[in-house]
């Protein structure tokens, strides 16, 4: 069990010996903030989500102490906590660097470079010949420069590709070259802007957040979460349309009615299929 555990060696022993987990790294203010979370909820268990956030904003992943608080917290089974820790791809199980840098290698990205910028990161990131694998860190966990790799699925930006995120913030049209460039830039303690979205800050920074805690002063807000939003390639189909008076077709005011059975059936068998 503890050679295909993908937690650490502590937290295997403590799942096969039962032996609760400690809590105590979760401080009053975190405490005080789960609270606020649940409260916002008329069931205490649809904080679920933004909980594991909070505990990711402390440790830098959920660790088994954190599941432990959000079950205690919610009144939930750590089972059913880890059920939906594994679920999503956003809560890692191991910690994390001060950043995560996430490369889309999903189709499209893929195929303009994705996987090339995958591969010379893995190397690049990599100590004594070995190239850094999935989810794995480059440096010490959390400490500054630290960097953690993983390779993502669709990140939703396909007319920008190749694409990669650092702290779930963009940085489009990348190369192999410019890629190094920017980890490179990390790893200094420089925060190159994004192409698009919030400035750069750290992953735990943004677990705080995702998990919906957020200045309240208005400017030290709008300096957090002001960036570039939509991009020329984005809305360039638009821009077309209203460039040269397309619109789309209005509603009728007496819509056609729906199909009924019948007519579907009658529309079967005059194409040739047996009714």
């Amino acid at each position: 069990m503890a050679a295909a555990s993908a937690v650490s060696q502590g937290e295997t022993d403590r799942l096969v010996t039962g032996t609760p987990a400690d809590v105590s790294v979760f401080g009053p203010d975190i405490v005080a903030k789960s609270a606020d979370l649940i409260a916002r909820y008329p069931e205490s268990r649809s904080a679920l989500l933004p909980m594991l956030h909070l505990v990711q904003s402390v440790e830098g992943y959920v660790s088994q102490a954190g599941v432990q608080f959000c079950a205690d917290r919610l009144t939930l089974s750590n089972a059913e906590v880890s059920a939906v820790v594994t679920f999503y791809t956003m809560y890692k199980r191991k910690p994390c660097g001060e950043h995560l840098v996430s490369v889309c290698t999903n189709t499209l990205c893929a195929v303009l470079g994705g996987d090339a910028i995958y591969r010379t990161l893995q190397e690049h990131l990599g100590e004594d010949g070995e190239p850094l694998g999935q989810e794995e860190t480059s440096g010490r966990p959390g400490e500054p420069g630290s960097i953690t790799l993983e390779h993502a699925e669709c990140l939703a930006a396909c007319d920008l590709g190749p694409v990669l995120q650092v702290n779930y913030e963009y940085y489009d049209n990348q190369t192999p070259e410019s890629a190094v460039e920017l980890v490179e830039a990390l790893g200094r303690g420089e925060k190159p802007a994004p192409t698009r979205g919030a400035p750069l800050t750290d992953l735990r920074s943004v677990e705080l957040e995702l998990a919906g805690f957020l200045p309240e002063d208005e400017a030290t807000y709008r300096s957090h979460v002001d960036g570039p939003s939509a991009a020329v390639e984005t809305l360039r189909g638009a821009q077309l349309a209203a460039d040269r008076g397309w619109t789309a077709p209005t509603m009728p005011e007496n819509p056609p009615a729906l199909p009924t059975d019948e007519s579907l059936a009658g529309s079967r068998i005059s194409g040739g299929e047996k009714k």
